[in-house]
C-alpha cells in the first residue's frame, strides 16, 4: 500500500479530497446527454475537453471559471447550436452527482482519526459541496473551496500552495495552528493531480480506481490504493 519514497513520510495533519471522479460519479451527467439525443459516450470526451481547456488557459495565465470553460467545451463536443436551456440540462447535473461508494468510509476514518479533511476542487465550490450535502457526506468534511478563487486549474505548484495556506488560515482560526506542506495530504484518482502535489511537497495519495496503476511518468505516490478508504488507511498508518 505505502510506495517508497526517498524521504521518509509521516502521517498527514489535514487531507485534501479531489471531488470530480476522485469522490463523486461522473456518470450522473451520461443520462443529460441522451436526454439532448447525444451519444453517451460524449460524456468522457466533454469532460477531457474541459480539463485539457482549463489546463491549457491556467498555463497561458489565468483560467476563467469552470462554468465557463464547460459551457464551451459541452458545446465543442456536443453541438455549437445548444442553447443556453440545454446547456444549463447537462451542467446542473454536476449539483447533483452521486458519491463513490468508498467516499463515506474514507471520510469517516479521517473524523474518528480526528485529522480535519476538505474538499479541494478546481471546479464550482457551491457545485460540489451541493453534491457532497446531497449524497448526505458534506458533514464529514470541514470546508469545500475551489482553486478558482485564484483564477487556476490543477496541478500547477501554485494551486497546491494556495490550498495548504487556505486550510493553515482555517485551521488556525479554530485554534489548530498552522500545517506544513509535507504533513498535507492530497487524495485523488488522477495521477496528474497527486504528481502536482508531490511535486509541490505535499503528501500524495493516489487511488488506482480510474486509471489503474501508476503511470512511470508521474512523481510516486506516497500512498497507494484500490479504494479511497484503503488510500486513507495508509495515510494514517504512516508514522507521526
Amino acid at each position: 500500500m505505502t510506495a517508497p519514497q526517498t524521504a521518509p513520510a509521516r502521517r498527514p495533519e489535514v487531507v485534501l479530497f479531489d471531488l470530480f471522479e476522485t469522490c463523486l460519479q461522473l456518470e450522473g451527467l451520461r443520462p443529460r446527454f441522451v436526454a439532448l439525443g447525444r451519444p453517451g459516450h460524449e460524456l468522457e470526451l466533454f469532460f477531457a475537453r474541459l480539463l485539457h481547456q482549463g489546463m491549457a488557459m491556467t498555463l497561458a495565465g489565468e483560467a476563467p471559471p469552470f462554468r465557463t470553460v464547460a459551457t464551451d467545451m459541452l458545446r465543442r463536443t456536443s453541438g455549437r447550436d445548444l442553447d443556453d436551456d440545454q446547456v444549463a440540462s447537462v451542467l446542473d447535473g454536476f449539483r447533483e452527482l452521486p458519491v463513490h461508494d468508498d467516499v463515506r468510509a474514507a471520510f469517516t476514518l479521517l473524523r474518528d482519526a480526528g485529522v480535519p479533511a476538505y474538499g479541494f476542487t478546481h471546479g464550482s465550490a457551491a457545485t460540489a459541496s451541493a453534491a457532497l450535502e446531497n449524497a448526505g457526506v458534506r458533514d464529514l468534511l470541514d470546508d469545500v473551496f475551489s482553486c478558482e478563487e485564484i483564477a487556476s486549474f490543477k496541478p500547477p505548484r501554485r494551486v497546491y500552495d494556495f490550498a495548504v495556506e487556505r486550510v493553515g488560515r482555517a485551521g488556525a482560526a479554530m485554534g489548530r495552528g498552522s500545517v506544513e506542506p509535507a504533513r498535507t495530504a492530497l487524495v485523488a484518482v488522477h495521477s496528474w493531480d497527486v504528481h502536482g502535489a508531490v511535486a509541490a511537497g505535499l503528501l500524495g495519495g493516489y487511488c488506482e480506481r480510474l486509471e489503474g496503476l501508476v503511470p512511470d511518468a508521474v512523481l510516486r505516490p506516497h500512498v497507494v490504493a484500490e479504494t479511497l478508504d484503503d488510500v486513507v488507511a495508509g495515510l494514517l498508518a504512516l508514522p507521526e
